[in-house]
């Protein structure tokens, strides 16, 4: 095949109608278009009369400071890069960036002009976050600069530094994560919070195996490979990524001393799908796009979301729900919205001493929606009834001053592009007070016997009774509110739950599920008494408390070529749960084939990925000459 050309192609008709061409006739020949295929893209006019209208009425930015927010918004946006934070390593990558690269550049002059050198994030804990902003036709420009150029490019292949938007670091920031925490990202790709969840597991270098886990889900397939991708740099055990529509993701079981219970997350990221309006900065293509009505088709999916990441949050847990989105139709509405149907069982955390300085402004408690063509509606009364499928009730403030009052919505955070050179965001974290209210049970009237034998039947004078769930699924709790995993249980049996019908996810139905995208391999574990295993740890030398049934494969028949391995709580996860999720990727590939290798009696050579945990385990001699790399023991 031939040469791709570089030129832009236009099509046929654009072709045979550009000024220039040959057919022109002398006068035009031999001249282009400025927008033609060689005259480049035309540069986009860095402008929108309505997102200024539309922001000024909101009063999102403080007065006096709205040239200074546009500006900033004309303004390329710099580029950030996060040293991962829990590789032993991390402190002596940070040591050679400040003490040798950025040392070089504070003298260095590019066609006249001083260099700018990477300045720390001041609210990023222990100076792991730079940005700076030099491009990449700069890096170009200068020996110096191409030098620090590879380094970050070698350094960001083996998973040591990340490149992420500085605004995109502070949720899993403000998740507050631990070692022990079972972690759900319900919009994942492309992975570069996730990766920061993942550091935060292993934040103890000497547990190999944390007792917690990551599972990344996406809707979209081929954006799941671009998460693995991300995941991979970093080797860990502990991440599951599953390919599920995140507004009813599928309530997953881990068996427990015997018994399947629910599982509920004690972690999760709810980063929403947005219209992105604060990502101006680099998606300039947002300028002639914007219209309000991004956010008014967006809203619904994002409560959605958001609901069903409530009803999975354990009682006690965190959830963050944030969007790249200015407009508080996608912000406060939703959080709004959620809090009012929850009923006291979500409230908004102060998190204003979290990240010390970092500069945000308060949530919005009033706002107004206004259509694409400009026209306001103040309140949901004043909206008329022709336009009631694009705009709903839940995006209008609370009307009660006292309810409104109690949800504390200037505990979001507002994060502007001028305040401190960023993208604009926002952010809200969650706590989980109690189950939400349509997985409660509803109190017997007072001076009633409980009969735990049979079904109570609901009182035809009351179309909100229920009859309690069967004891023997769920167990018996006479009085007013169940767990959080009966309630899951039992609200799958309820088909005709009003919730739904005022656009809350409950839980998804059971049925077969419907799978999308590539088919993949499925996963074994090894058994037992597989004959593959033993002589890998005798040539290895693996310690006989080597948790092998941890170990598994992506293939049924024919020879084994990879074998991975996942934490015991994965395992558990997978064992319980073949049927309900479609999961792309798991693991840490430990083993491959090498058919070299059979004179030496294995068949297999650790893989790359392994080397990761090297410094996890303790290395012993062994019988055979092998690498001291493999004979490590790993403990769980």
């Amino acid at each position: 095949m031939g040469r791709r050309s570089r030129g832009r192609r236009l099509p046929q008709q654009q072709q045979q109608q550009r000024p220039g061409s040959a057919e022109d006739g002398a006068e035009g020949g031999g001249k282009r278009n400025e927008t033609g295929w060689e005259g480049g893209y035309p540069e986009i006019v860095k402008e929108n009369k309505l997102f200024e209208h539309y922001y000024q009425e909101l009063k999102i930015v403080p007065e006096g400071e709205w040239e200074q927010f546009m500006e900033a918004l004309r303004e390329p946006l710099p580029a950030t890069l996060r040293i991962t934070g829990y590789k032993s390593h991390a402190k002596e990558i940070l040591h050679c960036l400040k003490n040798k690269y950025f040392k070089e550049l504070e003298d260095l002059e590019v066609d006249g002009q001083k260099v700018e050198v990477p300045q720390p994030l001041s609210w990023y804990p222990e100076e792991l976050a730079w940005h700076t902003n030099l491009s990449r036709k700069i890096l170009r420009k200068s020996p110096q600069l191409e030098k620090f150029h590879q380094f970050l490019v070698s350094e960001t292949e083996s998973g040591n530094i990340s490149r992420q938007e500085a605004v995109s670091m502070i949720p899993p920031l403000l998740l507050n994560a631990q070692p022990h925490h079972k972690i759900l990202d319900m919009c994942a790709a492309p992975g570069s919070k996730t990766t920061q969840l993942i550091e935060m597991l292993h934040a103890d270098m000497t547990v190999p195996f944390p007792e917690g886990f990551v599972i990344a889900n996406d809707v979209d397939n081929k954006r799941c490979y671009l998460l693995v991708h991300q995941a991979k740099r970093l080797s860990s055990p502990c991440i599951m990524v599953v390919n599920h529509d995140a507004a009813c993701l599928p309530r997953l079981q881990m068996d427990v001393n015997g018994r399947k219970e629910v599982l509920f997350y004690d972690r999760i990221l709810c980063d929403v799908p947005c219209s992105g309006d604060g990502t101006m900065r680099k998606n300039i293509d947002v300028w002639k796009k914007w219209t309000t009505l991004n956010s008014l088709q967006l809203h619904g999916l994002q409560l959605r979301i958001a609901t069903r990441g409530a009803e999975q949050l354990v009682e006690g847990g965190r959830m963050v729900y944030s969007t790249c989105s200015l407009n508080p139709i996608e912000d406060e509405a939703v959080i709004a919205s959620l809090l009012e149907k929850s009923e006291g069982a979500l409230e908004l955390a102060d998190v204003s001493s979290e990240l010390p300085g970092l500069k945000w402004m308060p949530g919005l408690t009033q706002w107004k929606v206004m259509t694409r063509d400009g026209q306001w509606f103040p309140a949901w009364d004043d909206v008329p009834q022709g336009r009631h499928t694009q705009i709903r009730p839940t995006m209008f403030p609370p009307k009660d001053p006292e309810s409104l009052q109690a949800m504390h919505l200037e505990r979001c955070l507002r994060i502007l592009p001028h305040h401190q050179n960023t993208g604009g965001f926002f952010v809200a974290v969650l706590v989980k007070k109690s189950p939400m209210p349509w997985n409660r049970r509803p109190p017997k009237p007072q001076g009633e016997p409980s009969d735990r034998r049979g079904p109570v039947q609901p009182s035809p004078e009351d179309p909100t009774a229920q009859s309690p769930p069967d004891p023997a699924v769920l167990g018996s709790k006479p009085d007013a509110v169940m767990s959080d995993a009966e309630a899951v249980e039992r609200a799958e049996g309820l088909e005709n739950d009003g919730s739904k019908r005022d656009g809350v996810c409950g839980p998804p139905p059971s049925k077969k599920m419907k799978l999308f995208g590539f088919k993949e391999d499925p996963f074994v574990f090894i058994p037992e008494d597989d004959p593959l295993f033993p002589p890998i740890q005798k040539f290895y030398a693996l310690d006989p408390s080597f948790p092998k049934m941890n170990l598994l494969t992506r293939t049924t028949e024919g020879k084994k070529r990879q074998l991975y391995m996942v934490s015991k709580e994965l395992r558990n996860v997978l064992l319980n749960n073949s049927e309900r999720m479609k999961v792309i990727n798991t693991g840490i590939k430990v083993w491959c084939r090498n058919n070299s290798g059979e004179e030496f009696d294995c068949a297999f050579r650790l893989a790359q990925e392994v080397m990761g945990l090297g410094g996890h385990g303790t290395s012993h001699g062994g019988e055979n000459g092998c690498c001291s790399a493999g004979r490590q023991v790993w403990t769980i």
